[in-house]
């Protein structure tokens, strides 16, 4: 019969090991505010004070404290089941965020904590745990606490949790450079806060008041992923599918061709959330974002789909099934979400194409004679300039049988050689910057005086056929005001 030998792991080691599960400062922060939230706090700040002898951060909170011995329980490694039941509102799993999330940053942890008016704290140091190879936690005595700083700010409830002895914070570097460093990761902070707790901001979540994020006295503004507020962002209906029982909920949206958006809302979404890397699933459990910017293999992302984004919600009690990590920063959606996943997608990449098509459509049906024109034939797609186009025409009349061969090779040339693969790429990457036209008024005129002689010399004009043309040439994109006052001018 095999006999019982207690091996516990050394606690040097396996603290050493547990610094190394894959967090980001900004993935570490969010894993605190969990704990804050289901806390029940309405407000957290987030202070970095790089002054004085002991730089610090700190992560405070209005929520409903801890008592002396639940700041101990808090403290422990695997403080829960994570198959245990939890209330619907609890944000954690593991039990093992605050401790796992804090040492990947720093290698010292305080907890101090207000219940009811009183306060306790505890502190776990990596130097004493290396020194001992043990799991001693030191309990703050009330002399500790009273020096203790951001203790004078949980008032009656709160927590604060501090990280000291920031030793990847600041990658070894010191001075002007170290704080450069961090003020850079704090805006990443910001940024990612924004995402991650966006319901939660707007007050969205049922049965939660909304909270207020601050990183040093900035406030944190919720970043809305699916464009809501703006009126051409098409939201598709609702699916629901059941997990053992429990429902699943399943929100598509089409955003907004870049053309809708105003320049202050562009630029929002394409500095925090690039349109082509973040289409995709965007997986809440409880309200909180856990995942996004994925589909999961079902298809590769691509400019097709770079509008399409799904809004899937689910319980914490459905935990296992989504395979949550302990960064809470993975989920894989259960086989049945998955399907019908499957057929969403092919829903919404038709009307995500069908935004952009649409757009390129109109461009060449706002003239009567577009300059371009698009081929769908011998099972290919081809673009060539318009023959039959008036400035073309008129070019050709003025030429000889042999000028008017050589004008259609360097036509077909043109059209043969159009840079397709890197209009695609500037296209993607930077719409807007793709799209910029010269707004010189004086060049415009210019131009608008050459094209005038090109097409009729000193004869007659059609005014509204010669601005129909001027469209077609998209010459005068934006300008179209500087063209119909030329017409009305020098024309009429």
């Amino acid at each position: 019969m095999a006999r019982n030998h207690r091996l516990p792991p050394s606690a040097a080691c396996l603290s050493a090991s547990m610094r190394d599960l894959g967090y980001s400062l900004e993935s570490a922060i969010a894993d605190i505010i969990d704990n804050s939230i289901s806390a029940n706090a309405t407000a957290i700040d987030i202070v970095c004070n790089l002054t004085g002898a002991t730089p610090s951060l700190a992560i405070i909170d209005n929520g409903w404290g801890m008592s002396a011995d639940e700041i101990v329980q808090a403290m422990r490694h695997g403080a829960s089941d994570p198959k245990a039941e939890r209330g619907p509102k609890d944000l954690g799993r593991f039990g093992l965020g605050l401790k796992t999330a804090s040492f990947s940053q720093c290698r010292t942890l305080t907890v101090a904590s207000a219940k009811d008016g009183r306060l306790g704290g505890a502190v776990w140091s990596l130097d004493r745990i290396d020194e001992l190879d043990d799991w001693m936690l030191s309990i703050l005595e009330e002399d500790d606490l009273a020096a203790l700083d951001y203790a004078d700010r949980l008032g009656q409830n709160g927590t604060a949790v501090i990280w000291t002895d920031l030793d990847r914070l600041f990658e070894d570097e010191s001075g002007p450079r170290r704080d450069e460093i961090v003020n850079e990761k704090l805006g990443i902070v910001e940024r990612h806060l924004s995402l991650v707790f966006h319901r939660f901001l707007s007050g969205e979540v049922k049965g939660r008041k909304k909270i207020a994020i601050s990183v040093n006295g900035h406030p944190v503004a919720p970043f809305d992923p699916f464009c809501r507020k703006n009126t051409a962002t098409q939201i598709l209906p609702e699916e629901v599918v059941y997990v053992g029982g429990v429902a699943v909920q399943m929100q598509p949206f089409i955003l907004p061709h870049h053309s809708r958006l105003s320049a202050s809302e562009y630029d929002f979404y394409q500095n925090r959330s690039d349109f082509i890397s973040n289409q995709g699933a965007y997986i809440y459990r409880n309200g909180r974002l856990m995942a996004w910017g994925d589909w999961f293999r079902l298809i590769p992302k691509g400019e097709a789909t770079k509008l399409a984004r799904v809004q899937i919600d689910f319980p914490n009690s459905l935990d296992e099934s989504w395979t949550i990590d302990i960064k809470k920063s993975r989920a894989r959606p259960p086989h049945a979400v998955r399907e019908r996943l499957r057929q969403i997608i092919a829903q919404i990449s038709g009307r995500s194409t069908t935004v952009h098509r649409g757009r390129g459509q109109r461009l060449f049906e706002e003239t009567a004679a577009p300059l371009w024109e698009r081929f769908a034939d011998h099972g290919g797609i081809r673009y060539g300039l318009n023959s039959q186009h008036p400035l073309i025409e008129s070019l050709r009349a003025k030429l000889t049988r042999d000028e008017v061969r050589s004008l259609n090779i360097i036509l077909d040339s043109v059209a043969a050689s159009l840079p397709v693969e890197m209009i695609y790429s500037d296209y993607s990457t930077s719409p807007r910057e793709f799209d910029r036209a010269d707004d010189n008024p004086d060049e415009a005129l210019e131009k608008l005086r050459s094209l005038h002689a090109a097409l009729c010399g000193e004869g007659p004009v059609d005014t509204e056929a010669f601005l129909q043309i001027v469209k077609s040439t998209r010459l005068f994109e934006g300008q179209m005001d500087v063209a119909e006052k030329y017409v009305k001018e020098f024309l009429a």
